[in-house]
């Protein structure tokens, strides 16, 4: 457990910050709720809740329980253990502490819990509840490091791909059951019908490539996020690549990291 690091969050952009300090030799585990909501299922190792184990980039997640981390760990794997309350801090005091839930809010991180704790993205202040803030937003700041301050607040409009920003995220218009019908992947036109919520239809709201959808069976609220589609059709291997906002995210909490233990902060 030498220069353990938890990151509590292990979707899409989260796994880009878990990934990038598992290569850099870091001891990680991944905390998670019981029904995580990851869209980007296929470079989540927050999958590895609902399947058991997952693999990103040749690197895989298995479901932990406290007990077995340590077989897990000497497996060369990353633990993914359900405690979204992260009591696991009760007992061990992680090196590094990353707040990669993206709530958009502060839901319960404080600098006592690990000798480095780092936020991604608004809803955290530097030198206040975290050492140092990672931006998330996309634009020429994304992935710096603040370290003081906050990151810039949450805008609710998803960052521009192919020319399309709000138009390529679907949401749910009622409460139910996730039934899909297109997988990862697929190509898909404008209006196909790619899942159902209860009996109600989930429409295509662009063409392209679907590269994000909630697991069959969830219990999806109104108005949450279910599905995305990247317009670059020609772009499909993109759909199973960590992105280039999680790689800029996770070069942000390296960097950080490193910044903060040998005081050279900026």
């Amino acid at each position: 457990m030498d220069r353990l690091v938890i990151v509590r969050g292990a979707g899409d952009l989260a796994t880009g910050v878990i990934a990038k300090l598992w290569r850099s030799g870091f001891t990680v585990v991944a905390l998670e709720s019981e029904a995580p909501s990851a869209i980007r299922r296929t470079v989540a190792f927050s999958e590895a809740v609902y399947q058991k184990e997952t693999t990103v980039e040749g690197i895989t997640a298995c479901l932990a329980v406290e007990k077995n981390i340590p077989d897990i760990l000497e497996q060369g794997k990353i633990p993914i253990l359900i405690d979204k309350e992260a009591d696991i801090l009760k007992k061990i005091h992680p090196f590094v502490l990353v707040d990669a839930i993206l709530a958009k809010r502060n839901i319960g991180t404080d600098m006592e819990m690990a000798d480095i704790v780092i936020g991604l993205g608004p809803g955290f202040t530097a030198g206040v509840d975290v050492h140092a803030v990672v931006e998330t937003m996309r634009g020429h700041n994304l992935g710096r490091v603040y370290y003081k301050g906050s990151a810039i607040p949450n805008t609710g409009i998803p960052g521009m791909v192919g020319g399309y920003a709000k138009e390529r995220v679907m949401y749910a218009g009622n409460a139910g059951i996730m039934k899909g019908i297109c997988r990862i992947g697929d190509s898909v036109q404008a209006g196909d019908i790619i899942a159902y919520v209860g009996n109600e239809p989930v429409y295509a709201s662009i063409s392209g490539v679907l590269r994000g959808i909630l697991p069959d069976g969830f219990e999806v609220k109104n108005y949450e996020k279910l599905a995305d589609i990247d317009p670059r059709e020609d772009e499909y291997q993109n759909c199973f690549l960590i992105s280039d906002k999680a790689r800029c995210i996770a070069g942000g909490v390296l960097e950080a990291i490193l910044c903060l233990e040998k005081g050279r902060l900026a």
